[in-house]
């Protein structure tokens, strides 16, 4: 930050204070939470010497609040990889089973929103497919917001719901999935080479809201990585330029991704969590009958109000995920 020409590159040097910011709060935090440990104990050796047992319950009190800051403070030591701190994307999609599946992934889209609003990010959709009677056959979402790919990093994978359905007239349970996949938007720094020789490039007229340009020109857009056989979409600007450079910005953070994942050597896993969207390959299970159960399958953290998760209460699961981290 000292060096002259710090101010001049816009994108480092907002990283960098980014980085300060946090390193900064936690050091405060830390020091914070020291000096108010040394005042209970110090508080507390005067109540137990005068047997204040409502003083000592009050110390209490204070300690479980103070462990729940230190843990929040542990969690953000696991935000230290580079990409941990970009925005994201988030790529949504059902699995079979018709109608069911659709509805499912517009109520886990809806999930991934909600939380998103109770954190104050910025949420913006990209695209959408919808589903023939209800719900989403996919739907891509973009997340703007501090750390906000190294909260969702974990949340890529196969997500199953279990419920009567509100779509069969004899209220049979089914079994519906969807799957996740959640990857970084990349920083301007990084240099990903795509030759247009790999590209396919296909517009098409978008299928979601947006205005009469929107819906009778072929402005959305869809591009194809050949050799990667990567897809990604875009349809939420009335012009077809836009939504090609949002698309070549989605690609270029896709290919990132998975080189990441390749040098992690966890390329193989995560292709085959995504090579089928059905049974022994969800994450997680969201159980709303007969009993009401949200487990994830890594982590075996479970929650009993998976009306609360829907709504994006899903905090416990990502610092649980963290944990898992190796």
């Amino acid at each position: 930050m000292l060096e002259a020409n710090f101010w001049q590159d816009k994108s480092n040097s907002t990283k960098i204070l980014k980085e300060k910011k946090l390193f900064e709060n936690l050091i405060n935090s830390y020091e914070n939470s020291l000096n108010k440990l040394n005042d209970l104990d110090d508080l507390n050796k005067l109540a137990v010497e005068e047997n204040n047992i409502n003083i000592q319950n009050e110390i209490f009190e204070n300690i479980k609040d103070l462990r729940k800051i230190v843990k929040k403070n542990e969690i953000k030591c696991f935000l230290s990889n580079e990409t941990d701190s970009f925005n994201c994307y988030i790529e949504i999609h059902a699995g079979a089973g018709g109608t069911e599946s659709q509805d499912w992934a517009d109520m886990l889209r809806r999930m991934y929103l909600k939380w998103s609003d109770n954190k104050k990010f910025k949420s913006v959709l990209i695209s959408e497919h919808k589903g023939d009677e209800a719900g989403i056959k996919s739907s891509t979402i973009k997340i703007e917001g501090d750390y906000v790919f190294g909260w969702l990093k974990k949340e890529s994978g196969i997500h199953r719901l279990v419920r009567i359905s509100p779509f069969d007239s004899g209220a049979r349970r089914h079994t519906s999935f969807a799957s996740i996949w959640v990857y970084p938007v990349i920083d301007e720094n990084i240099n990903i080479e795509i030759l247009d020789k790999d590209l396919r490039i296909d517009t098409y007229r978008s299928s979601g809201a947006g205005g009469q340009h929107v819906n009778t020109t072929d402005s959305a857009v869809r591009i194809t990585h050949l050799p990667s056989k990567i897809v990604v979409q875009c349809q939420n600007e009335r012009s077809q330029h836009k939504n090609k450079e949002t698309c070549m910005n989605m690609l270029k953070a896709r290919l990132y991704d998975f080189e990441i994942k390749k040098k992690e050597k966890e390329s193989e896993n995560t292709e085959s969590s995504k090579s089928e969207i059905g049974w022994g390959h969800q994450i997680r299970s969201y159980v709303l009958q007969p009993y009401q159960l949200v487990k994830d399958n890594r982590t075996s953290f479970e929650s009993t109000s998976p009306s609360k998760v829907l709504d994006g209460e899903i905090d416990d699961f990502l610092e649980q995920s963290l944990y898992q981290i190796k």
